[in-house]
């Protein structure tokens, strides 16, 4: 039923897709650079991280929206109460003219921790997990956002597969889990689940107007 719903739902918005543009990440240890393995503060191994994320940038170039979800990082501070190791403290958007999958490169976009960039307006939405240890993130990067750059200038590097997603622990200051942006053509699944996540920004937004709050850690 829902291949059947979503296939319906494409060929609808088929008409109306012009250049919008889909990419997808998918965040692991191994894509940290360095690799990361994590461990307790005890020093105990812990449980790899991971997670996926996916973008859509819309066919004026003018804004892009993400969704996120990744797992077994502590993304409240008390799904492992019993460690610190695993906490999170940043999430960004990485990019630049010589960032490679091997390469590092500086943020261009933080969405969670420092520095936050989801500001004009502030569309972030994060959801933790009811039972496990992990959450949902999504946002949208607007025109009007940056660190000390913009999406329209940082729209080449993106396209090209120079930029990442990367997520910050106390573990691993620099990124314990990471995934390199890359064009994808999604199916219609995500498609109709990508589609879902922007109603779900643009609902946010519209609730913060009118006084609302959104899902939070808080």
């Amino acid at each position: 039923m829902l291949k059947i719903a979503s296939a319906l739902l494409l060929s609808v918005l088929a008409g109306s897709a012009g250049a919008q543009t889909f990419l997808s990440a998918s965040l692991t240890n191994a894509a940290e650079n360095p690799p990361t393995v994590p461990t307790t503060a005890g020093g105990q191994p812990r449980p790899a991280s991971f997670g996926t994320a996916s973008f859509f940038i819309d066919s004026a170039a003018s804004f892009m929206t993400f969704t996120a979800t990744i797992f077994n990082i502590d993304v409240t501070g008390a799904q492992t109460p019993n460690d610190i190791n695993d906490n999170l403290t940043n999430a960004h958007i990485h990019a630049g003219p010589l960032v490679t999958p091997t390469t590092n490169g500086g943020v261009v976009w933080g969405f969670f921790g420092s520095p936050l960039n989801d500001t004009a307006p502030n569309d972030f939405v994060f959801t933790p997990f009811a039972t496990g240890v992990g959450g949902t993130f999504s946002g949208k990067w607007d025109m009007a956002e940056g660190n000390a750059t913009t999406l329209t200038a940082q729209l080449p590097n993106i396209l090209a597969g120079r930029s990442y997603i990367n997520f910050h622990t106390t573990q691993f200051g620099g990124g314990e889990i990471r995934g390199n942006l890359v064009v994808a053509i999604p199916e219609p699944e995500t498609y109709a689940l990508m589609l879902g996540g922007l109603a779900l920004v643009a609902g946010v937004a519209r609730r913060r107007a009118r006084g609302g709050r959104a899902p939070s850690s808080a």
